[in-house]
């Protein structure tokens, strides 16, 4: 749990009110001690109780003012006095200084070496001075004097610059570095975060207020490579996690100001390797801020999947345009990177937040590999790419495999079964034979490699997201099944040439006949299809399977009495019918027979016919 700073300034306080109390009590009993010096040797004499009672009675009202007094409480009155009138106070002061110097400026009273002399002389006594309230224990208040004087600093060092053009950028910049380096260092003397977030917004600073609106890519990255090494230090001391964010956001808004005003491609390089640059130090920062004890897991998490997203978008926008081959390769890297850090945390046993950024690790490994199969890979080779990652994940060795496998493959053949269904586009040549059916085939397989490893879960909903497998492994089936069917149909319908003629023209006549087959078709499919889902749920003992059985024979059975009724000729309407009487009665038989022994099970249930 954190204290704040407000707290901490209270407990010094109260600590100090209770020393004081001490001190008088002690005052007043030394005192007691001297007007009766027989006392000690009374001590040793045993004494009445009563006399022991009146004593103590004394001691008590004489103690009882000090005892009682009342305490300093963190009431609305005691924060608006050390808080809001210390900040007031200081803007006002400031305020009045400003007007004065403006004044005197406009007059001409100081020149301009005199005046950044008196900016640089009072921030650097602001911030000594400082020291004198922190050492009294007024710690919000020196803190509020440092970041005045640091920023006179700042400002002083940028007007010489800017303004005046009394020194070099050379100079100013450097000097500016020393004020950043040195506020850092007070920081960590003082163990103060906040005084770390104005160095660190300082340092950030320096570049905006000397620019000079040319290009300068190398030194200005360079600076920030540097800066965000410092944070990196910074929190190898400290458990500051929040200056991760501070520094992150900072190396963002320059690197974007930067990439809108000077990129071109010919500057791809080096611009990809500080920007490589920042990615890796800002991951490692996240796995520091988490590995830390006591340090949590949130801050680090979040870090971890803005940094990825930041990087993935740079890298994305700039090599794509290029060679989108180099942007899969990458993305591949990349994930091959988060599964090593991912591997490290899992083998480190650190903290809780360590094991989550580990699952975060794996989730981002997971994504790019994704990501990077879609990029790299076109129309159903894409689907392809995403089952094979997902069987990969399915079937690893024991020692790879971790609990949340079997989440990211159902993932991977979930977005692969969308695309197959919403995206991917085949031209079969051949029937059976063709990259239709690979691709169902690897949807089909992969359900059913998912559905019985789900069927070995000990909680429901395991269970419950294996037969949903199960259900979709049967639905793709048929699909492809029915696919082939129309292409088989559509083929000699393409054939026939004539097709815009009369209804009574003999074209006419061969089109309706291929439709009338192509609906008995669709029926002797699904009848065919429920019929051996039934002998294996039967053979399985499997009430589960049966039920989908029965599922797709009651689908057909309401084509045949609803659509072959009235579309097919005769011939085909009594195969139909005779094909779906020879079914029910099998599957009559099979329960009837009491295969599965149901009235053994459940006594309730109908007893068997005898045979004839």
């Amino acid at each position: 749990m954190e204290i704040s700073q407000d707290d901490l300034t209270r407990l010094i306080e109260e600590v100090r009110e209770l020393r004081s109390r001490v001190e008088r009590l002690e005052r007043i009993l030394n005192v007691a001690a001297s007007k009766h010096p027989s006392t000690d040797a009374a001590s040793s004499s045993p004494t009445s109780p009563e006399i022991d009672g009146a004593r103590s009675e004394r001691l008590s009202a004489r103690s009882a003012p000090l005892l009682l007094a009342p305490k300093a409480g963190p009431d609305l009155e005691a924060r608006i006095g050390s808080h809001w009138l210390n900040r007031l106070g200081i803007a006002a002061f400031l305020t009045a200084v400003s007007y004065f110097l403006k004044f005197a400026f406009d007059n001409n009273w100081i020149g301009p070496p005199t005046r950044v002399a008196i900016g640089l002389s009072a921030g650097l006594g602001v911030v000594l001075w400082s020291e004198r309230f922190r050492r009294g224990g007024y710690q919000i208040f020196s803190y509020s004097l440092k970041a005045v004087g640091i920023g006179a600093l700042y400002l002083s060092l940028w007007a010489s610059f800017q303004i005046y053009h009394l020194l070099s950028s050379g100079v100013v910049f450097s000097s500016m570095v020393v004020v950043t380096a040195s506020a850092c260092g007070l920081a960590l003397a003082e163990d103060a975060e906040v005084l770390a977030w104005f160095a660190i917004a300082g340092g950030f600073s320096t570049p905006v207020l000397l620019s000079t609106g040319e290009n300068r890519e190398i030194a200005l990255f360079s600076y920030l490579v540097l800066l965000d090494l410092g944070i990196l230090a910074l929190m190898a001391l400290k458990p500051w996690r929040r200056i991760l964010f501070l520094g992150w956001g900072g190396t963002g808004i320059l690197f974007a100001s930067w990439y809108v005003e000077f990129y071109d491609r010919a500057q791809l390089p080096p611009t990809f390797t500080f920007a490589t640059s920042f990615f890796v130090i800002f991951a490692l920062g996240a796995w520091l801020g988490t590995s830390r004890e006591g340090a949590g897991g949130i801050s680090g998490a979040t870090l971890a999947v803005l940094n990825a997203l930041t990087y993935f978008v740079q890298c994305y926008i700039m090599l794509m345009a290029v060679n989108r081959h180099s942007m899969a390769e990458l993305t591949f890297l990349v994930a091959g990177a988060y599964l090593l850090l991912a591997r490290l945390g899992q083998r480190s046993r650190a903290s809780s937040a360590a094991v989550s950024l580990g699952r975060i690790h794996l989730v981002l490994a997971f994504a790019f590999v994704t990501i990077a199969i879609a990029i790299r890979l076109d129309n159903y080779w894409v689907t392809l790419g995403w089952f094979l990652e997902a069987g990969l994940l399915l079937f690893l060795p024991r020692r790879w495999r971790s609990d949340d496998r079997i989440v990211f493959a159902a993932l991977a053949t979930v977005l692969g079964i969308f695309r197959l269904l919403l995206i991917d586009t085949f031209a079969p040549a051949h029937l059976l034979c063709n990259m239709r059916i690979c691709v169902h085939a690897a949807a089909i397989a992969l359900s059913a490699a998912l559905a019985r490893n789900a069927a070995k879960g000990k909680n429901t909903r395991a269970r419950n997201l294996g037969r949903l497998a199960a259900v979709v492994m049967n639905a793709l089936a048929l699909r492809a099944l029915c696919l082939e069917v129309s292409d088989y149909y559509s083929k000699q319908l393409v054939s026939i040439h004539n097709l815009t003629v009369d209804e009574a023209g003999p074209g006419a006549q061969q089109v309706r006949a291929i439709e009338i087959a192509r609906g008995f078709t669709y029926s002797a499919l699904g009848m065919a299809y429920g019929g051996i889902l039934m002998v294996i749920g039967f053979w399985r003992g499997s009430a589960f399977i049966r039920w989908q059985a029965l599922v797709v024979v009651a689908l057909a059975t309401g084509k045949i009495f609803v659509y072959d009724t009235s579309q097919l000729d005769r011939l085909y309407r009594i195969l139909s019918f005779s094909a779906l009487g020879i079914l029910l009665l099998a599957i009559s038989f099979a329960y009837q027979r009491n295969w599965l022994r149901f009235a053994s099970t459940n006594a309730s249930s109908v007893q068997p016919e005898p045979e004839p």
